[in-house]
């Protein structure tokens, strides 16, 4: 069987190039386009059957924009509808514009200009997408707005495809083909309501109920494949209906269990599609007309860098997000390739113009993800000149808060969920702080309900002036990238030496590099969560609270190592030759067993081997407690021992003692 010879030399190459490239840290579509290119039918003539290939890309971008819609929901869909619709426009017409303006020098006709624009104003979803999903920037301020004009351009496609025969022979369309075209459209949005609101989620649930999983993942399939072919058979493509079938399931309490499911198979298929497009490919061609392709490749990306970051300046981006969403929609599209087929189908363009836009098409989609890696670098090189205020941002800037003059507050710093949450628990307990978040449309929400949170990259010093760092007690870093949180450790040790900051990281890996830049605890992501659930699994399995915290603390010594708890304070340096001694402060409550009782009772040191060194009361510090103190509500005791010892004594003072 030709086919499955042509299966086995995909997955063989794919891992090879999946391997390498993921160890030299290149995005792995660039692989893929290669591995296309170089095994297929202009080249190395490997492949035997590639029209099975094909089938097999067309499932991956079905499965892939199926994924994509369960990742998107209605409700954000009406949500960002500003740049859907304003923002998609303004990119689409004005790309389509100046290239058919350009393309007049390349001796084509009128139509043939205007049909050129319209593919090339096209952007990659695929290749956008799925390197914004893999780097989490998806739900970032530029990512939302790359994400709805990408949206808008798939929702246009099937308007584009019958306007294809217009610039063909010129022929109208009828006006029953527009009456049938609404109705089919409204078909669409209400079965799409309705899947959304009543039938997918009763459907999931009744499937759900017989825990059967290859059941559920049948039915998650079944949706996908037959919303596709119900839109297909409607005159629109099979991955504008994936993306439906996806937004249908995406508010049922079951889409990230079937995302779950579906992401092996995403994966795999997507790469039979990234292999069929690098097949297209004519290196023969390209050679000989290298000069052409070059030129005609630099025009695309530029126009469409321009184009596309000025449509995000005008909604309002910043300099930087226009920068970033400019060089995130400068490649061609895989949707060009469906439209470039009914071009030829229509004589609009010819063979060599169609190989033209082969190669521009699939040398910009390969290259499109090192820009995208190197775009954050490039803005932030940009930023270094002395560019007019308004530029730097936007048309909408955010206005300037009063930032109250803080000493021994706590900073936070980061946009993720759990960076916000810590910031309206501060407020709830009035502990002064300042957030710094880099993202203007949470910042917008925030300082709305009246929080201290400023917009701007906490890797700029001017920025953590702003939040005043120098003077602050505590600083919380939420960034899930290991390198960025580096940079801003650096800075912060450079303005503050004393402060505590507190890391969060996403593997115990980063432990080590974390703590050398300056921070004084990191808490693993990954490794915390394990903990949580050790601990939840324990309490079920009825293990004493004391033998609980005295097993947790263990653990974390001995996974986190020398580095636990580091201590920062240059009056405490003496603490580094001892690293499993804890230095921390517990408040006493109303209903603390202690309260009333003397420390010699207690036996806080010989029953428990913890050390009291000092006790805040009512602003005044008790150094070296005597024997015979007497605790009162709301102490403030410093204790001193290893961390298993002191949470056994906390648990006494907390009464949970067993």
């Amino acid at each position: 069987m030709p086919v499955l010879k042509d299966i086995v030399i995909i997955f063989a190459l794919s891992t090879l190039v999946n391997f390498l490239f993921t160890r030299i840290k290149i995005p792995t579509l660039i692989g893929y386009l290669l591995t296309g290119i170089v095994a297929g039918p202009h080249f190395l003539k490997i492949f035997a059957a590639p029209h099975q290939i094909e089938l097999m890309a067309e499932i991956g971008v079905v499965l892939l924009l199926f994924t994509i819609g369960m990742e998107f929901s209605l409700k954000h869909l009406l949500k960002i509808r500003r740049i859907v619709f304003l923002g998609g426009v303004l990119q689409m017409v004005l790309t389509t514009i100046i290239i058919a303006f350009i393309s007049r020098f390349y001796n084509l006709s009128w139509s043939s200009t205007v049909f050129v624009g319209i593919l090339t104003a096209l952007s990659s979803t695929a290749v956008v997408l799925k390197f914004l999903q893999d780097r989490s920037e998806l739900t970032s301020n530029y990512g939302r707005t790359v994400l709805g004009i990408l949206i808008f351009q798939d929702l246009i496609l099937v308007p584009l495809l019958l306007f294809v025969p217009v610039l063909g022979d010129g022929s109208m369309v009828n006006p029953g083909e527009l009456y049938v075209l609404l109705l089919k459209t409204l078909f669409i949005v209400g079965l799409v309501y309705a899947g959304n609101k009543w039938l997918i989620p009763k459907l999931l649930h009744a499937i759900a109920l017989t825990k059967n999983q290859e059941l559920f993942l049948m039915s998650i399939l079944l949706i996908c494949l037959s919303v596709a072919l119900l839109t297909s058979q409607l005159g629109m493509t099979l991955a504008f209906g994936a993306f439906l079938a996806g937004l249908m399931i995406s508010e049922s309490e079951y889409s990230h269990n079937a995302f779950g499911n579906l992401i092996p198979f995403k994966d795999t298929f997507t790469s039979f599609f990234f292999v069929s497009i690098g097949m297209l490919l004519d290196l023969n061609f390209v050679y000989d007309n290298i000069l052409l392709v070059l030129i005609t490749v630099i025009l695309v990306l530029t126009i469409k860098t321009l184009v596309a970051g000025g449509t995000a300046f005008v909604l309002g981006h910043t300099f930087r997000g226009t920068v970033l969403v400019g060089l995130a929609l400068c490649q061609v599209g895989e949707f060009s390739f469906i439209l470039a087929k009914e071009g030829i189908k229509y004589h609009i363009i010819n063979d060599f113009y169609y190989q033209l836009f082969l190669s521009v098409a699939i040398i910009t989609m390969s290259v499109s993800p090192l820009i995208m890696m190197v775009s954050r670098p490039l803005a932030n090189l940009a930023l270094k000149f002395p560019l007019p205020k308004f530029m730097v941002e936007g048309l909408f800037p955010l206005k300037q808060i009063e930032v109250p003059v803080l000493k021994d507050h706590i900073v936070f710093i980061g946009k993720d969920s759990r960076a916000l949450s810590l910031s309206i628990m501060a407020k709830y307990m009035n502990i002064p702080y300042i957030s710094i978040v880099f993202d203007p449309e949470t910042v917008r929400k925030r300082q709305a309900k009246g929080e201290t949170v400023i917009y701007g990259d906490a890797v700029n010093e001017p920025i953590l002036k702003l939040a005043q760092i120098d003077k602050a007690e505590i600083v919380v870093l939420s960034i899930g990238n290991l390198i960025t949180a580096m940079a801003v450790i650096e800075k912060i040790r450079a303005m503050n030496s004393y402060a505590y900051l507190l890391v969060r990281t996403r593997q115990v890996t980063d432990l080590d590099k974390l703590y050398k830049m300056g921070a004084s605890q990191v808490i693993p992501e990954e490794f915390e969560t394990a903990i949580e659930l050790f601990e939840r699994i324990l309490k079920i399995k009825l293990v004493p609270q004391r033998e609980i915290n005295s097993v947790i603390s263990k653990i974390r010594d001995d996974h986190y190592g020398i580095f636990l708890e580091k201590e920062t304070q240059a009056d405490l340096k003496t603490l580094q030759d001892l690293p499993n001694i804890e230095i921390v402060v517990y408040k006493l409550d109303t209903g603390s067993p202690v309260i009333g009782k003397s420390l010699m009772v207690t036996q806080l040191r010989r029953k428990y081997g913890v050390t009291l060194i000092a006790v805040l009361r009512n602003g005044k510090l008790i150094e070296n407690p005597e024997p015979d103190l007497i605790f009162m509500k709301e102490d403030n005791l410093y204790l001193m021992g290893k961390s298993e010892q002191i949470a056994n004594a906390v648990a006494l003072f907390s009464g949970k003692e067993e």
